[in-house]
């Protein structure tokens, strides 16, 4: 153990993981072009990933973490400092984004973005500057006729789905840096009582595994709303990029990291858990919507829950 490298070791395996959210990112190109009820499949696909990798990747180890470092009952003080501060975080992302800079991270317009919709009993109205992004639905009774958008609103309504696909891509590379964080301190922790090599590696392949449907939630509602099969799998393999930076920051701070560690992991849950709830699920309606999100959960759950 004389020649042992922690941070080589911390490297390796974030490359590892890495490589499983680009493996999971490239399942795009075995997509076919995406209609209207597919991005909504996939929308809920992406929010139960989120929804199940909040709790079992992110708030439970978080609490546990908090215990060890002694705050007993009051560990969640910690963690729902770090939660609300994650949701504040993509809150003030989604204010403060111009429409000019998603427009340069998309290469897309608002009034460009391919957009194919399969429904025709929902209309939107438009009642202020923000467009589309606090949309409400109307059910067009017996006498009523559905209201067709104008080009104005089916731009702002395009400019805010942009804008929803960049937080999500957002929230999972946050998500991404305190998994990467953990595999660093757990390569840096190799030697101590209790640890040993295998656990460290063992750790690497359970994020590594639970990562790979984390990269098809980004790339494939990309996809689906419009995107080109690789533009989409960059976006989702671009997610999992801050890994290998992150193990070697854990790694090299071993014992400062392990201190943040509840802030951090609850912080990403947060952000994710505001995403899902102020993003995904608005952009998306219907049965296909909530079957995604059951599909999504419950794959990343028995991930989470059988990977320890």
């Amino acid at each position: 153990m004389t020649s042992y490298n922690g941070t080589l070791y911390a490297l390796y395996g974030t490359l590892f993981t890495w490589g499983l959210t680009a493996a999971g990112a490239a399942g795009v190109f075995l997509v076919p072009n995406l209609s209207q009820s597919m991005l909504n499949l996939s929308l809920g696909f992406s929010g139960g990933v989120m929804l199940a990798a909040s709790f079992w990747s992110l708030l439970q180890p978080a609490l546990e973490a908090a215990g060890e470092q002694g705050w007993g009952a009051a560990s969640c003080v910690p963690v729902t400092l770090g939660l609300l501060a994650g949701a504040g975080f993509v809150l003030a992302a989604d204010l403060l984004m111009p429409d000019d800079l998603v427009e340069k991270l998309t290469g897309k317009k608002g009034d460009v973005i391919d957009k194919k919709s399969g429904s025709k009993d929902v209309s939107y109205t438009v009642s202020s500057a923000e467009g589309l992004r606090n949309r409400k639905p109307q059910f067009p009774s017996a006498t009523t006729e559905p209201t067709i958008p104008s080009p104005e609103e089916e731009s702002s309504h395009n400019m805010s789905r942009l804008r929803r696909l960049i937080l999500l891509v957002i929230a999972i590379t946050v998500h991404n840096l305190p998994e990467g964080l953990a595999v660093g301190v757990g390569y840096a922790s190799v030697g101590r009582p209790g640890v040993s090599l295998q656990q460290a590696h063992n750790l690497a392949i359970a994020i590594g595994l639970q990562n790979f449907p984390e990269g098809l939630a980004v790339s494939v509602p990309l996809r689906a709303a419009g995107f080109s099969p690789l533009h989409s799998f960059l976006w989702g393999q671009a997610s999992g990029m801050v890994e290998p930076l992150a193990g070697i920051l854990g790694a090299v701070c071993v014992s400062v990291v392990e201190r943040t560690l509840p802030l951090a992991l609850s912080f990403a849950a947060g952000a994710m858990i505001w995403v899902v709830c102020n993003d995904i699920i608005p952009e998306s309606r219907g049965r296909m919507c909530s079957l995604g999100l059951m599909v999504g959960f419950v794959l990343m759950m028995c991930l989470d829950t059988s990977l320890g």
